[in-house]
């Protein structure tokens, strides 16, 4: 039975491997998350009910502290199982700045599952919302000083824009495969008074696995993969690697190609609450400059369904 699970995960390996292969131009616009293994609801709606609890987790991520107008996001996520168990439903909300570009993004999340073989089912998921954009592009510096450019003499003030994604997640007890493009439409915001647009919102498309093998007694070992693609730049594809010590704490290590590497903590206080921690270390020019980025999380769950639950929750 392990070696099967261990072929399943092998094979979503590959596929990653399929993907990092090909010639195709790919990037990243949506907001990053370094203890995404936690909850990938936020880049996948088919997570929504995957807990089998009402459930509640904060995340906050600060991008190259110390360096003006860096990354800062802030998220909120909530999902729950509704009496029929086959169906979960859930909700995000995202505050994500990147200097004078603020968004404001809700989206609410539906699930269904369906069950395969060995434990292992299918959720297909679906998700709906809109972002609230702008950007002060009138406070941006010209150069050089004195420059007259119509572009930049007028804001995108609150741009809202609806949109919709689908996603799919497989998963078992040991292992799960995800695959998700959260955003579906693409579309520009533009400014007040000009012509001068920008892309507001960029299909993204998420790959993501994980395993979980115990190697020692009290000792679980979990690799996970995220990748990410979207038109514009190269593949983005983060590797971890956590330990669960005693069922209480994981320590873990992550790297992220082209751009950082770093360290995931966190404490399973009791089977409700948990409290995580990362640190990324850039592994880019920005490095020399000594800039870090840090992540906050806490989760809270309420268990609602009359059944066995795996304590603790390991995906």
């Amino acid at each position: 039975m392990k070696m099967r699970y261990i072929r399943y995960y092998i094979a979503g390996i590959g596929i990653l491997i399929l993907f990092l292969t090909t010639e195709f131009c790919f990037g990243q616009q949506d907001p990053m998350y370094t203890q995404y293994m936690f909850n990938t609801q936020t880049i996948n709606p088919a997570y929504a009910g995957s807990w089998n609890s009402v459930g509640f987790q904060v995340l906050a991520r600060q991008q190259w502290v110390g360096f003006e107008g860096a990354p800062s996001t802030q998220t909120f996520s909530f999902q729950m199982p509704l009496k029929n168990r086959n169906i979960g439903v859930g909700l995000n909300i995202i505050n994500d700045k990147i200097g004078n570009e603020k968004r404001v993004s809700l989206f609410a999340d539906y699930s269904y599952k369906v069950s395969l073989f060995d434990n292992t089912t299918l959720r297909m998921g679906l998700s709906a919302g809109f972002s609230d954009y702008g950007n002060s592009l009138t406070d941006l510096i010209l150069y050089p000083d004195g420059i007259s450019d119509p572009v930049f003499q007028s804001d995108i003030n609150h741009r809202f824009l609806p949109n919709a994604g689908v996603g799919f997640l497989m998963e078992n007890p040991a292992y799960y495969v995800g695959l998700s493009a959260p955003k579906l439409i693409n579309s520009k915001y533009s400014t007040n008074s000009t012509e001068f647009s920008i892309s507001g919102e960029i299909q993204h498309f998420f790959l993501t696995a994980g395993y979980i093998h115990e190697i020692a007694d009290g000792i679980k070992f979990k690799p996970t993969t995220l990748l990410k693609a979207t038109i514009g730049a190269p593949v983005e594809l983060d590797l971890s690697a956590n330990f669960l010590l005693k069922d209480k704490f994981w320590v873990g290590a992550m790297y992220r190609t082209g751009d950082s590497f770093g360290f995931i903590l966190q404490w399973i206080i009791n089977t409700n609450l948990r409290l995580g921690y990362a640190i990324d270390f850039p592994t880019t020019g920005i490095r020399n400059h000594q800039y870090s980025s840090h992540e906050v999380m806490v989760s809270y769950e309420l268990k609602v369904l009359e059944q066995k639950i795996i304590s603790p929750r390991f995906f």
